[in-house]
């Protein structure tokens, strides 16, 4: 059977080969056939039986054009965010709007003004691009940016408190995503962390006793990804600010994801705002673009003129600070809370989490039929009430009323998990993967992400679901 696998050259010369060539070009093709011959000859030399048509042209074309569509395949995918959280930390957190898409793409493929005055005809500063319209929507005095809230936490640490104290309440020693914790970032800041309090209790003296002259500021850091409930206490940001101030510190709030909307009036779980901690008294403020903002990956600090002018003198600023495409579309989302009558209409994020569960049900009845047909035999599906998340790093203890689609494998007992585990997987490999979760023995698919503009586009390829 060697002798019935084709050359190089033979392949090469197959009309549905020069299909191939004309879309993915002469090289790939190549290598893609050189690497097919020689799994063709290891079949041949360890199986006695294979399929007759395997050597024949519309076979080797077939597999030829498989491998070249997952080789040219990005890696950054879309998917269907259907696994019920929101702003996914591994799903890339917020969605853009159109106008931060747009200003993204005229960022990218013009020149633009990035450092340049174009009042004065000189070299500019790239944060004057946004500083103007985060004071006039936060109040601060001054405000910079770098590429996440780490780093801004990391970079206002390591200017403001380097080789001194820092005081932060023990129990306010969060653990975001990765294994990521404050008190490493304080370490590689180069500052000492001096905690005070216990888990569940921290008071006004706990951090006044703990001043001393080694003290370079106090430090709040709101616990956004877990709460402590029951025999608790906290001090609030205006005591501490005070306190500070009594002893002629800088007192910084790190508020993690960070809103600029009153989430109260937009009926969600409340969220403390920048602009509260600035009228709390806060020095600095530091919270995330990607999460509850709705714009890009950034982290913003801002606060008093004269500490962000020490933080943007700092060296590592250069390090950490952001591109034409962050500023871009930051600005672009950030625009948008001067308009707060239609936030929830043309912000993502908000329009997201506010949707309604009788908004939900008509996409899930939409899109019931499709999925009972591509399961019959495998599953059986129902609409089910279920609850949304808003973020795995942001308010995840908070949850909102949703509708999902709950597949429940027929196979019950012994073999229902591994039949869950196949169903989750013939989702993920759809040509725009499907997320969803496993809970309480079925595979869910929440709503409440999918919105009507991308129901055809999640009709039209389940049809092609392939339960093996």
């Amino acid at each position: 059977m060697l002798a019935a696998i084709p050359s190089v050259d033979r392949a090469l010369n197959m009309a549905t080969t020069q299909v191939l060539i004309a879309e993915y070009g002469r090289t790939p093709v190549v290598s893609a056939i050189r690497t097919l011959l020689a799994e063709l000859r290891d079949h041949v030399t360890r199986s006695d039986s294979l399929p007759a048509d395997i050597f024949s042209e519309p076979a080797i074309n077939l597999r030829l054009q498989s491998a070249l569509q997952r080789s040219f395949r990005p890696s950054l995918r879309p998917v269907f965010n259907l696994t019920g959280t929101v702003l996914h930390t591994n799903l890339g957190r917020a969605q853009l709007p159109d106008v931060a898409v747009q200003a993204v793409i005229d960022a990218m493929t013009r020149p633009c003004n990035l450092e340049y005055d174009l009042d004065g005809g000189s070299r500019g500063d790239r944060d004057n691009l946004i500083e103007p319209l985060l004071q006039e929507l936060t109040g601060a005095e001054a405000a910079t940016v770098v590429n996440n809230n780490a780093a801004a936490v990391f970079l206002a640490l390591n200017t403001l408190g380097l080789r001194k104290e820092v005081i932060v309440s023990r129990g306010e020693l969060v653990e975001i995503g990765g294994s990521f914790r404050v008190p490493d970032i304080m370490s590689r800041a180069g500052c000492r962390l001096r905690e005070v309090g216990t888990t569940n209790r921290t008071h006004l003296k706990d951090y006044t006793e703990s001043i001393s002259a080694k003290t370079a500021m106090l430090l709040k850091v709101h616990t956004s990804n877990y709460a402590i409930q029951g025999f608790t206490a906290s001090v609030a940001e205006k005591n501490l600010a005070a306190l500070a101030h009594e002893h002629g510190l800088p007192f910084m709030v790190d508020l993690g994801s960070g809103t600029l909307a009153d989430l109260d009036k937009l009926g969600l779980p409340s969220e403390p705002t920048p602009q509260e901690s600035l009228a709390n008294g806060a020095d600095l403020v530091t919270f995330s673009g990607d999460k509850l903002l709705g714009g890009p990956q950034a982290g913003i600090i801002i606060g008093r003129k004269d500490l962000i002018a020490k933080i943007k003198r700092n060296p590592l600023k250069r390090a950490l600070r952001v591109d034409k495409m962050t500023y871009a579309a930051l600005d672009a989302v950030l625009r948008l809370y001067r308009d707060p009558e239609r936030l929830i209409q043309n912000l993502p994020t908000l329009r997201l989490l506010t949707r309604s569960t009788a908004e939900i049900e008509v996409v899930a009845k939409e899109v019931l039929p499709a999925v009972m047909l591509a399961m019959s035999g495998h599953a059986t599906v129902a609409i089910k009430p279920c609850h949304s998340q808003i973020g795995s790093g942001s308010l995840p203890v908070n949850l909102l009323s949703s509708e999902c689609l709950a597949i429940s494998p027929l196979i019950k007992g012994r073999g229902e998990g591994s039949a869950l585990k196949k169903i989750d997987q013939a989702f993920r490999q759809l040509p725009v993967p499907i997320l969803g979760r496993i809970a309480d023995g079925a595979f869910c698919l929440d709503m409440r992400c999918l919105e009507t503009v991308h129901v055809n586009e999640f009709i039209g390829q389940i049809r092609q679901l392939t339960i093996i």
